[in-house]
Order: structure tokens, then C-alpha cells, then sequence
């Protein structure tokens, strides 16, 4: 087969036509660009109606209660003949009990991506990293009768605890939570680069010195967000601490004694025992209001520490 020079120039400007053409110009590509969209589009429009109805339902309250009743009263009764709406005795519930878990996860998760990472074998890290993200599998409704009706009995031996407590719902949701600290914490450990690791061991650095202040400083942004992502499914459990924890609001650093959570305090509302549209319906949104809040600050601050801690390798 012959190929001439006009030929071969016809095709060269036939490769560079195709080239040139456009993915807008192919109807099947306008129908998948446009089927992506919808779906980011979806995404995006349930979050901000999610937002708008919260807040709008929120400004309804707000134009009942004011906001001095609300952020300076320390009593937190809207279902009682003679209402109080202080929203501290939930956040002192909600804050003790992810203060519980976070100091059960942190060690936890973080000890256990140690040993998966710097000194178990490929083949038993293999088997145990599935082994423990399978606790992050578990219902936690599950976690919350364990913790009433196995943990309670058990540290009641210890402590004088009350049937609902404290502690047992934040110890159950520091388990619940050391998958997510552990998991992420893990691949940030291990995308610290191996020549990091070899140097220090050039100097005369032990293991476990390497561990401390090369590899954890290194994957630092990544343990940092791990943390705070955990803390923010601590501050965002529901199930665990409406069994576990009860739902007495008050406030108090005891954690032998029933507190009450604001995502508690959300799923007694939704039960239907207030009339849609009442004063006692609408601190559902503005509780959940101030859950938003909590939990967007967490996620900004997580955003920032990355940011902030990040090591760059070249």
C-alpha cells in the first residue's frame, strides 16, 4: 500500500477536523452532560431547601421567643405548662457525652492506626482494618440498648450511676466513632512518604521516636480532621443518647447522672406528640438550627486545620 502526500495531508486535515470538533456538537454528550447536572443540581437544591426550611421555621420561633430567653435562660422545659426555652441544658448534654467519646475514639483510633500502619504484618492488617471498620456497620440503636442493658448494669458495680447516664451513651459512642477516627487517620499515616520514614531511621531514631515526630507531625491535617469529623458524629448521634442517656435536661459536668442531647431533644419532638404549627413543634427547627450551626463550624474548622497543618512533599 502506497500512501502519497496529498493522501496523507487529506488525512492529517481529517484528524485535525475531529480533534477540533466540539462535545457539545454530539447530542448523546449535551443528554449525559445534562443528566450530570440534574444530579448535581438535585444535590445542591436539597441542601439549600433543607437550609431554608430549617430557618425559615426558626424565624417563626424566634418571632415568640426571644433571643435572650433562648441563648440566657438556663432551664429548657417547652413542653411544661410554664415554658422555659434556655437551649443550654442541651448543648451541656450534647457536649458531655461527645466529650465521653472523644476520649474513648481518639486513643482508640489513633492507636489502632499506629499498630495497622507501622507494625502489623500486611497479612494481619488485611484482616483486622476490615475487622474494625465493621463496628462503623453496626445500628446504632444497637449501641444504645447495649449500653442500657449490658454497659449500665456493669459500671453500676463501680459507680452510682443512674439507669440513664452519661457516661455509658459516651463510652457506646466512642466505640461507635473509632472506626471513622482509626480509618481516616490510618490513610493519613500511610501516605506519609516512605523516604521520611528511612531518614530518620539514617540518623539513628528509633521506631517509635519515628512514629512520633516524623510520621504523626507529617500526617498531622489528616488526624486533625479525622478528629473533628469524629467529634462531629459524636455531636450528631441520636439513637445512643435517647436510649442510653435519657432525656433529662440539666446542667451538670456528672456523668453518672441523665442529661439530655439536642438531636434527644429532636426525636421526643418528631414523635408527634406536639401539634404541627405550635411553639413546642417549632423549637424541632430551632434546635436543629442550632445543630446546623454546630456542625458547619466543625466541618469549617476540619477544612481550615487541613489546610493550615497540610505538608506538602515534593
Amino acid at each position: 500500500m502506497t500512501i502519497t502526500p496529498s493522501s496523507f495531508d487529506d488525512s492529517l486535515f481529517a484528524a485535525d477536523d475531529s480533534l477540533l470538533k466540539k462535545a457539545s456538537e454530539d447530542v448523546p454528550e449535551k443528554i449525559i452532560g445534562a443528566v450530570l447536572f440534574a444530579c448535581a443540581f438535585v444535590s445542591v437544591a436539597t441542601t439549600f431547601g433543607i437550609v431554608w426550611i430549617i430557618f425559615q421555621e426558626t424565624l417563626g420561633f424566634f418571632q415568640e421567643v426571644s433571643l435572650a430567653q433562648f441563648f440566657l435562660d438556663t432551664r429548657w422545659t417547652p413542653l411544661f405548662a410554664e415554658p422555659h426555652f434556655g437551649i443550654w441544658p442541651l448543648l451541656n448534654g450534647t457536649f458531655l457525652t461527645s466529650a465521653i467519646a472523644m476520649a474513648v475514639a481518639v486513643p482508640l483510633g489513633l492507636s489502632s492506626a499506629i499498630y495497622l500502619s507501622e507494625y502489623a504484618q500486611p497479612k494481619v492488617a488485611a484482616v483486622l482494618r476490615p475487622a474494625v471498620e465493621l463496628l462503623g456497620g453496626i445500628p446504632t440503636v444497637v449501641y444504645g440498648y447495649f449500653a442500657l442493658l449490658f454497659v449500665t448494669p456493669v459500671l453500676r458495680h463501680l459507680f452510682p450511676l443512674e439507669i440513664f447516664n452519661a457516661l455509658s451513651a459516651g463510652l457506646m459512642m466512642g466505640i461507635m466513632i473509632t472506626p471513622t477516627v482509626g480509618s481516616i487517620s490510618l490513610d493519613a499515616i500511610q501516605s506519609v512518604p516512605r523516604s521520611l520514614r528511612e531518614g530518620s531511621y539514617a540518623l539513628g531514631i528509633t521506631k517509635l521516636e519515628t512514629i512520633f515526630k516524623v510520621v504523626l507531625p507529617a500526617a498531622l491535617s489528616g488526624i486533625m480532621a479525622s478528629i473533628i469529623l469524629g467529634v462531629s458524629r459524636a455531636v450528631g448521634e441520636t439513637m445512643t443518647v435517647l436510649i442510653a442517656a435519657g432525656s433529662q435536661p440539666r446542667i451538670t459536668v456528672n456523668f453518672m447522672e441523665s442529661v439530655a442531647t439536642l438531636t434527644a431533644f429532636m426525636a421526643e419532638i418528631s414523635g408527634g406528640d406536639s401539634p404541627r404549627g405550635s411553639l413546642s413543634f417549632k423549637t424541632l427547627y430551632a434546635v436543629g438550627a442550632v445543630l446546623f450551626v454546630i456542625t458547619l463550624s466543625l466541618n469549617m474548622a476540619s477544612f481550615w486545620i487541613s489546610s493550615r497543618f497540610k505538608e506538602k512533599y515534593d
